[in-house]
């Protein structure tokens, strides 16, 4: 990109850097001259040995000398100031550099200044930190997308394939087309459903209010208290009144989605237990269901958006592999933590923690 018309920035310390010399240096002079005509003694001086002062002869002779020694200190002070200014934003110039590739969508490099932590380095180093979320976020983008095409292309696949069958088939019964194609079309709509909600936290697009999130537990528990019947799970909630800061709709949706992941992976007659509670600046809602024991390397996968663990969700589930993603990225819009962890006797403990209004 070409710069435009302007003194650049060395230039300008140049002749900063020169001014102040020379300014200096004229301070100097000025003060010696002004030793001379005002307090240097003019005539005889009676000493040991006596001798005369002419003094409009030397200011005679040190006005030249003054005069070379100004130039000699324009002359160090541009030349001084331009490699000075050169040394002190050579860092500068070197984050600059790494801006320009960036900008070309080179998001691999880093500046890594070497040197003592000064402004530059720290400058250097945020500009490194902001690099590696970029380019993990880039290819966390990147393999989102294409986990949803590809989720997305499998109903509509499998719509194409029954349309094509029963256009080949006149016979097949009607009722048996539309109870499939509904099964599809409505697993697509809750997939499109479930991206949409998936970016609108992403892109932190939602306004923030006082939510007592006990409230939110309530309100989720009974919400899916037909569900957990059908499965014979057991809800209890508790806890005391937590405020938090945040949207009551996304809330309400992290909620829903951990307890109905609470309930669906369990066992027959197998417990969910909510609890809310406030320590210091934080609220903490904690989800705890009883199930198959889970090592920790298949915990740590599971907010991967379409995993369940190390496998891909079946194209035949019932859910769209989204939920527990959905649930971490409400989590960080709302500047919270999330944490799964496995409990010994079976199951999982999710541990949401969020700032207190």
């Amino acid at each position: 990109m070409a710069r435009a018309p302007g003194l650049s920035v060395r230039l300008k310390l140049t002749l900063s850097y020169a001014g102040f010399v020379m300014l200096a240096g004229i301070l100097l002079m000025g003060a010696v001259l002004a030793f001379y005509l005002y307090f240097l003694p003019n005539g005889w001086i009676r000493t040991e040995g006596n001798f005369w002062i002419n003094r409009s002869v030397l200011v005679r002779a040190f006005v030249p000398f003054m005069a070379a020694v100004i130039v000699f200190l324009l002359v160090f002070g541009l030349l001084g100031g331009w490699v000075l200014a050169g040394r002190m934003l050579a860092p500068l110039t070197r984050i600059t550099d790494a801006t320009r590739l960036a900008a070309t969508g080179s998001l691999a490099h880093r500046v890594r200044l070497p040197g003592r932590t000064d402004e530059f380095r720290e400058l250097a180093d945020a500009f490194d930190t902001m690099l590696a979320r970029l380019e993990a976020h880039v290819a966390e983008q990147r393999r989102f997308a294409a986990n949803a095409s590809h989720e997305l292309r499998t109903p509509l696949a499998i719509t194409q394939s029954l349309l094509d069958v029963a256009r080949n088939d006149p016979n097949r019964p009607a009722d048996e087309l539309d109870e499939r194609l509904h099964v599809v079309n409505t697993r697509a709509i809750r997939l499109t459903e479930a991206l949409l909600l998936l970016s609108r936290a992403d892109q932190r697009s939602f306004h923030r209010d006082r939510v007592d999130l006990s409230l939110t537990v309530e309100e989720a528990a009974e919400t899916l208290l037909p569900l957990a019947e059908k499965h014979g799970v057991t809800i209890s909630t508790s806890g005391d009144v937590a405020p938090a800061i945040g949207s009551d709709a996304l809330l309400l949706q992290l909620t829903t989605n951990l307890l109905h992941n609470a309930i669906v992976h369990n066992v027959p007659e197998g417990t969910v237990q909510l609890a809310t509670t406030v320590r210091g600046g934080s609220v903490v809602l904690t989800v705890e269901n009883t199930g198959e024991q889970l090592p920790p390397q298949l915990v740590s996968t599971l907010t991967e958006p379409f995993q369940r663990g190390t496998e891909r969700i079946r194209a035949d589930h019932a859910g769209v592999g989204l939920g527990l993603a959905i649930v971490q990225s409400i989590t960080q819009a709302h500047d919270g933590t999330l944490t799964l962890t496995p409990r010994p006797s079976g199951g999982l403990r999710v541990t949401v923690r969020l700032p207190a209004a």
